[in-house]
């Protein structure tokens, strides 16, 4: 049958499936696999990587979660329901792709992808992937180099001396002088299905590694690893196929992003909003980098105009009072600033919102908002509105302005004479 399902391929082309094990249950930390990563769910940046590589025939994320289900099918990835007794604590990597192969008998190479490395880039599956059904390896997994000298464990009290491994401390060599060595980084580990079912791993036949830069290998095992990773991701992650959105205009929702929704009357009818100082420092930051920044506030929940004078006068901004629904508000201010919604920033907080999430280049919403809102947005925030929300999405939109500057940069490099 297999053979049969080769012949009837055009070019007798082999089958290139990309394979995500996302279970639900981890220890380290719970549902990790769809736990928010710089705005993006973690299993979202693999998937976005592999979709974009245009090198797979299919793309799978093999879970027993519901919710992961839902997030999987929303990147682009078909599921595999994996059964229980591949589902267990105990279970092996190994054992939920020897049945994936077994449900699945027209794929003819796995590339098992690991959605704990946030970090990986349509351009490393490529070229791993071509080492396979170019160049004729087996498999192919994908390795970090290192500069760590390693000395033998020894158990406390066994009066046995630790010895070095790979230095002789008479001779530290200086990092200039060393080659390092070859450490897997747990991204990819890509074989074909004949070697798997021969050999019963991954890693045989003709073996060959992948090298990537140090900058790309990021793992995520506990919440320790969580900042760092989200960092490393905000500067070398994958964003997708085009430049970074660079914002000429934010926009911004007053209640329920710059404020906590939340207005306060005194007993003698005045009305109060607390602004957070992180947030209106964001502003100022946004302004000094040649953002303009509208303020909205809503006519379904109006402020006083006192108040918005007020506000206009301590952050500088427009205050643009808008109906139930937005965007007939603001497409006229967006024409007349001669800007299209690509160039347009916007933070929102209710479902009137979802058109304007859904047009801007780069748009968000505090953690607490709606669902609808949420599934509309292009990022999360941490943070709830009227605490700190703002600053997050603003400093996202200064790192969207300093990876197209950086962009820039790189293209313009000779690497010929680099």
């Amino acid at each position: 049958f297999e053979t049969l399902c080769k012949q009837q391929r055009p070019g007798g082309k082999r089958h290139v499936a990309a394979l995500i094990l996302a279970r639900g249950g981890s220890k380290g930390i719970p549902l990790k696999n769809i736990k928010m990563l710089a705005g993006v769910p973690l299993l979202g940046w693999v998937l976005r990587a592999a979709v974009d590589s245009d090198v797979f025939d299919s793309v799978w994320v093999s879970t027993d979660h519901d919710e992961i289900e839902k997030v999987a099918k929303s990147w682009g990835a078909q599921v595999h329901r994996r059964s229980p007794e591949v589902s267990r604590d105990s279970s092996s990597s190994l054992e939920t792709i020897l049945e994936f192969v077994r449900l699945n008998p027209e794929v003819d190479v796995i590339c098992h992808i690991q959605a704990t490395s946030p970090c990986l880039h349509p351009f490393h599956v490529k070229e791993a992937v071509a080492m396979i059904t170019e160049q004729g390896y087996d498999s192919v997994f994908a390795v970090v180099r290192r500069h760590q000298f390693r000395w033998k464990e020894v158990k406390k009290d066994s009066g046995e001396l630790t010895v070095p491994f790979n230095i002789d401390p008479l001779y530290r060599p200086r990092r200039q002088d060393w080659d390092g060595e070859l450490c897997e980084n747990g991204s990819f580990y890509f074989g074909t299905k004949e070697i798997l079912q021969k050999s019963g791993c991954l890693q045989a036949g003709k073996i060959a590694y992948y090298e990537m830069l140090p900058e790309y290998s990021v793992d995520i095992d506990v919440d320790i690893d969580w900042p760092v990773a989200e960092q490393r991701v905000l500067r070398y992650g994958y964003f997708g196929r085009n430049t970074p959105e660079v914002a000429c205009m934010t926009i911004i929702q007053v209640s329920g992003c710059l404020t906590d929704g939340r207005v306060y009357l005194s007993t003698a009818g005045e009305e109060m909003v607390t602004l957070n100082t992180k947030d209106t420092t964001a502003i100022r930051k946004l302004q000094a980098e040649g953002v303009e920044v509208v303020l909205l506030t809503s006519a379904e929940d109006p402020v006083s105009q006192a108040l918005a004078d007020r506000l206009a006068k301590r952050t500088g901004c427009q205050v643009v009072q808008v109906g139930n629904q937005p965007l007939d508000d603001l497409e006229p201010i967006v024409k007349q600033k001669k800007l299209e919604w690509k160039d347009v920033a916007y933070m929102g907080n209710e479902d009137v919102d979802t058109k304007c999430l859904n047009l801007a280049g780069l748009s968000a919403v505090p953690k607490d908002a709606p669902v609808e809102a949420i599934n509309a947005a292009k990022y999360t925030c941490h943070s709830r509105g009227g605490l700190g929300a703002v600053r997050e999405f603003a400093d996202h939109i200064l790192l969207q302005k300093q990876k197209a500057k950086s962009q820039m940069a790189q293209d313009r490099i000779d690497r010929h004479n680099f």
